[in-house]
């Protein structure tokens, strides 16, 4: 990332929704065996209510919703893109998938709007399967179907514009209820799905829970084979930290969680984990500050758990690649690995048409910043020439040698939030390895080459 100018679920049920700050909820079913929903990890930034018709411009985006707006355009000057938009390192070859509950009935025709819109070219292949079981029919009326409709556009438009020519794989489950039979069943039989047939090097999801929302650790383990067998294959999983700081929502699916805790599959050690950051940038894409961790807990009224999620797993121990910045994780898995843009006060703009409000929406929280760093990582595939799975081990290993890697740390804020008049205290940046940012952010133009390289 080159500096100019001045050096956003297993349990998301609280989201200012684009139909008019709605609560996303779910109705739940008696828990059995395993009991913990989730929703999608995205935001709708506080006091939009309802769409535009035309793309909205920074300005506009000003003046309409007192917030600027990042299109493809400046998240591409934001991550230094340019220097490697050729057909050699903008995803040509590779395929992202992504895993989302149900979908959205327009997805095509949205990111037909959203590639015009933009100048984008369309992916070289755009597949839409269901391996797990026949999506009911849409309901515009349900939230949770609007949600998931809404995070499904997010996910494809996204991933495809950081990574242009990459095909798109969006891999859709039949339900967002977990329930002993229900929901991360159909999501690890999509995950085997993608890895048994060959259908990408790296899959993004954006959707967690806390880990407490499981009766143990073994109703979360129990999840790993999929994740075993993607390492295996050479497919990367990514998957965002969450939205609500170092708290998370309960399975009730309304309160939050007054002690830190982490949402899993992030907190998997298989899995990378993508947090959040807040980018300051003119309409002409300059930096007016270095990159600072995602926190809009004070930034709206009424004050709410709104920044990245990043801490201590309370299930997994400290995997190897973290062994040398074990000072700072102590003896247990921290997230996030990595970070990208994530903030309500500065979100990305995104086109759907399957709800009343159509048009384009800003939208924010760490599921903006995972469809990112998935095209990323399809970047540094095709420079590789081959899928580099597991990334971790080498994202730490490049952390530790002194190098114009493209890492560029981030160094201020915290997910800290608070509750009520309590502050449930997460995490500081600091200068290096943190468990607010994980390594920090990114310079695509120097880390593609580097993790390309590193992961070989």
């Amino acid at each position: 990332m080159r500096y100019r100018g001045v050096a956003c679920a297993l349990a998301l049920a609280l989201v200012l929704c684009a139909l008019g700050a709605a609560v996303l909820q779910q109705d739940h079913a008696a828990p059995r065996a395993l009991e913990a929903s989730f929703q999608p990890y995205f935001q709708v930034p506080h006091g939009v209510h309802g769409a535009v018709a035309r793309p909205p411009t920074y300005a506009r985006c000003l003046r309409k919703w007192n917030t600027v707006c990042y299109t493809p355009s400046l998240i591409s000057a934001a991550y230094d893109t340019a220097p490697i938009d050729t057909s050699a390192s903008d995803g040509t070859g590779q395929t992202i998938a992504i895993i989302d509950s149900f979908g959205s009935p327009t997805i095509r025709h949205d990111l037909d709007v959203f590639d015009a819109a933009y100048g984008l070219p369309a992916p070289p292949s755009f597949t839409i399967s269901q391996p797990a079981g026949t999506v009911p029919p849409f309901d515009p009326s349900n939230p949770d179907r609007a949600g998931w409709a809404m995070e499904t556009s997010l996910d494809v438009e996204w991933a495809h514009a950081m990574a242009p020519g990459a095909s798109i794989a969006l891999v859709e489950t039949p339900t967002s209820e977990l329930a002993g039979s229900s929901g991360f069943p159909e999501i690890a039989t999509a995950e085997t799905w993608i890895v048994e047939h060959h259908v990408a090097n790296v899959i993004s999801e954006s959707f967690g829970t806390a880990e407490q929302t499981f009766r143990s650790a073994r109703s979360i383990t129990r999840f790993d084979p999929p994740l075993q067998a993607a390492a295996a294959a050479g497919v990367t999983v990514v998957a965002a930290t969450g939205d609500q700081g170092s708290s998370e929502i309960k399975r009730d699916g309304v309160s939050y969680f007054s002690k830190p805790v982490v949402g899993w599959p992030a907190s998997d050690p298989l899995v990378t984990a993508v947090g959040g950051t807040h980018l300051q940038l003119t309409a002409a894409g300059e930096y007016l500050s270095d990159p600072d961790v995602w926190n809009d807990t004070f930034s709206f009224n009424p004050a709410m758990p709104l920044a990245s999620g990043a801490g201590r797993s309370s299930v997994f121990g400290r995997p190897a690649y973290q062994d040398g910045v074990a000072s700072t994780t102590g003896d247990m898995r921290t997230i996030p690995d990595i970070s990208m843009t994530a903030s309500c006060t500065a979100p990305v703009v995104v086109y759907m048409s399957a709800v009343a409000h159509v048009g384009w929406q800003p939208i924010c929280g760490t599921s903006v910043a995972t469809p990112l760093f998935a095209g990323i990582v399809a970047r540094a595939d095709e420079v590789a020439g081959k899928g580099l799975g597991q990334i971790n081990p080498a994202l730490y290993a490049m952390l530790r040698t002194p190098s114009d890697d493209g890492i560029v740390d981030v160094y201020m804020g915290s997910n800290s939030v608070m509750l009520g008049w309590k502050v449930v205290a997460g995490y500081r940046a600091s200068r290096g390895f943190d468990i607010a940012s994980g390594i920090g952010t990114i310079d695509a133009a120097l880390f593609v080459p580097a993790l390309a390289a590193a992961g070989s």
